[in-house]
């Protein structure tokens, strides 16, 4: 049950860290299309 958690994590960080790579990959037109700013990625992510 531990593993299964601990594995959780690290699949979601791993899936928020891709977010993050391919969203600042965006130009700024792009992002404002998706309604967010280049600061927000993080949050949006």
């Amino acid at each position: 049950m531990f593993i299964a958690f601990v594995l959780s994590k690290i699949h979601a960080v791993q899936r928020y860290r891709e977010s993050v790579h391919e969203l600042s990959h965006f130009s700024d037109r792009e992002l404002d299309d998706l309604g967010i700013s280049r600061y927000e990625i993080d949050t949006a992510a």
